[in-house]
């Protein structure tokens, strides 16, 4: 697995574990898809995304989108 599938595996996981957990408990768990979709429009913008910089310093290998 290279970075990209890591980080859009991570940000996939989280909405759907947020609209779970919503359904489920409270629609309070909303914030976390909000959190989640504002990040990957930061990301979109930027260039600098938190969980692949994690996901680097964890030895998982760069793909295209998030080149140094």
């Amino acid at each position: 697995m290279n970075l990209d599938r890591a980080v859009l595996a991570l940000a996939g996981t989280m909405v759907l574990l947020s609209a779970l957990l919503a359904a489920t408990l409270s629609a309070w768990w909303l914030l976390l898809t909000a959190f989640v979709g504002a990040n990957l429009l930061q990301s979109s913008i930027t260039g600098f995304c938190p969980a692949a910089y994690v996901f680097r310093r964890l030895g998982v290998r760069d793909g295209c989108a998030f080149n140094a």
